[in-house]
């Protein structure tokens, strides 16, 4: 996978991109991430990036032509007329990993970072086929946004991962947040590791842990229960859990 970002400031993903996860995958050419800096695509001496708002208003707007000029750039190189291209905006769709998914399944894909007031909105209707927000808040530009979507995108690709499981057993790949996690030593301070996952017994463990990922989704995320395809085992284990309560 290639991922091409747009960014009046490239440096700040340096260290990102070369540690951990993501460090690891590029050095195994699972992905490949390229920076542009949009300042290379202006005409003037000055390489202006802004404008004052038409109408008015507090702050400046990023032009649309060293956008454009970069995208078409990008497409160029690649030979390709179509590429999906995702805007790291405050109005787009609010991140998820279902979204995540099905970034993962691109083979290119194209992230603008916006910065200052916000974007010529040209660039929206007429050149990003996407509009994604990573929460209901305001940040200084774009460039936190793509590495949230880089990090979330990147490791759902094969191979990135050390273990499948890790992958298919993390929060919000089954609408549900992950169970408890447990290490040495089974005594810290007094307070000890759960009986049940030093029993050996593989399918009561599997029981606990998604018994106990039912119920912290219930305590920390209800909108996400309200959503959840539960099976008659997990109605079962929600009502024994409720039962032990009482």
């Amino acid at each position: 996978m290639r991922i091409d970002i747009l960014t009046l400031f490239p440096q700040m993903f340096d260290g990102f991109l070369s540690c951990s996860i993501i460090g690891r995958a590029r050095e195994r050419d699972i992905v490949d991430v390229r920076l542009h800096d949009i300042r290379a695509y202006t005409h003037d001496k000055h390489h202006i990036v802004d404008e004052y708002p038409y109408g008015g208003g507090a702050g400046m707007v990023l032009k649309p032509e060293p956008i454009f000029e970069a995208v078409e750039a990008v497409k160029e190189e690649l030979g390709l007329s179509s590429v999906p291209t995702v805007l790291l905006s405050p109005q787009g769709r609010l991140l998820n990993h279902e979204i995540a998914r099905q970034l993962a399944h691109c083979q290119h894909l194209i992230l603008i970072c916006g910065h200052y007031e916000g974007i010529d909105e040209r660039v929206a209707e007429h050149l990003a086929t996407d509009e994604i927000s990573i929460g209901d808040y305001l940040l200084s530009g774009g460039e936190v946004a793509a590495m949230v979507v880089v990090d979330c995108v990147v490791r759902l690709l094969p191979g990135v991962l050390g273990s499948e499981t890790s992958l298919v057993e993390d929060s919000h790949t089954y609408g549900l947040l992950e169970y408890p996690q447990y290490t040495r030593p089974a005594i810290y301070r007094g307070w000890s590791v759960p009986s049940v996952l030093l029993s050996g017994n593989h399918g009561e463990i599997a029981q606990w842990r998604r018994q106990q990922s039912l119920l912290r989704t219930i305590k920390r995320r209800p909108d996400l229960i309200e959503k959840a395809a539960l099976s008659d085992e997990d109605k079962r284990l929600l009502s024994e859990a409720f039962e032990i309560k009482s």
